[in-house]
């Protein structure tokens, strides 16, 4: 075994240490569908709206795609065992499709999420699908530099009786 083959495996588990949000890394993009291609986006927010209303939660919609790396490692996060917790006490989560960049495009309009700050792009609504919260300048579009801490910060802020109530 030489040294270089020796090392690899050390420089492998130093840069997924290092990267993708502190153990909110994805296994692969490819292993995992979080955006439905075929599902109509309009009715799963009316959806969500609908349970959000009876249940006291706001909805977090994330615009993203299959193929997009920070995609996953924003879903990794939010399924962190102490993230999960937080978001099924307070949210009810959509993740919309937008293919290539041309897919409900009017929804991202509609919330304010600019298609050119990148993906994913986040709005958080109220139980009456009032936006309270708009990405607008692609905060988590490099998902995998953000810490647990830093979704746990933007989950708190903007969870009903959060303080930008």
């Amino acid at each position: 075994m030489t040294f270089r083959t020796r090392l690899f495996p050390l420089f492998f588990a130093l840069v997924v240490a290092f990267t993708g949000g502190l153990g909110a890394t994805p296994a692969s993009a490819s292993e995992k569908e979080i955006y439905s291609e075929t599902a109509d986006a309009h009715v799963e927010i009316k959806e969500a709206l609908k349970k959000a209303q009876a249940e006291h939660k706001r909805v977090i919609v994330v615009f993203g795609a299959n193929w997009c790396y920070d995609c996953h490692v924003l879903d990794a996060a939010f399924h962190r065992p102490d993230l999960a917790q937080i978001i099924a006490a307070n949210y009810e989560v959509v993740h919309i499709d937008i293919g290539k960049g041309q897919k409900n495009q009017d929804l991202m309009a509609k919330y304010d999420v600019p298609m050119k700050r990148g993906i994913p792009g986040l709005a958080v609504l109220d139980s009456d699908g009032k936006l309270v919260y708009s990405q607008k300048n692609g905060e988590f579009e490099n998902a995998r530099a953000l810490s647990p801490d830093d979704f746990r910060a933007f989950l708190e802020k903007w969870k009903p009786g959060g303080p930008n109530q």
